[in-house]
């Protein structure tokens, strides 16, 4: 019984150290935004991981803190693959992107490669950008 409880611990510190190193895992983006028009509210960024998901159904998201006009986010754990990111200035924090009455957004948008829309929003083969085996550095500027 002594050999079978310590087998038990042993294998479960394994496992442990296992998901530990699983959860260390993965590849970093480090994320500058430029440009802001001032410091009041949030900025909300989503990274899509599909052409089908852009700008419907965020892989990740976050909100980043803005000092000086500018914000510094992270994504952490990121499998390669390609990615784009979206992102509002939510001025007044109600944790959501207003629109005017005609359907165009009343605060801030940018988009990774700094992507814009035509009569629309930005498209996701302008956005995207490739995540291979290493940290990605970008800048989007509002």
């Amino acid at each position: 019984m002594k050999r079978y409880l310590i087998m038990t611990a042993i294998l479960s510190l394994l496992a442990l150290a296992t998901m530990a190193q699983e959860k260390d895992t993965g590849i970093k983006i480090d994320l500058k935004i430029n440009g802001l028009s001032n410091n009041q509210g949030k900025l909300m960024i989503a990274l899509y991981n599909s052409e089908s998901s852009f700008l419907n159904k965020p892989y990740m998201t976050c909100a980043g803190i803005i000092t000086n006009k500018e914000s510094n986010v992270e994504f952490n754990n990121i499998k390669p693959g390609t990615y784009a990111i979206s992102c509002y200035h939510d001025q007044n924090s109600n944790q959501q992107l207003d629109f005017n009455g005609m359907g165009i957004p009343k605060e801030p948008t940018a988009a990774s490669n700094d992507a814009k829309g035509f009569f629309g929003p930005p498209k996701f083969k302008d956005a995207k950008f490739e995540i291979k085996d290493k940290n990605k550095n970008l800048i989007i500027n509002f």
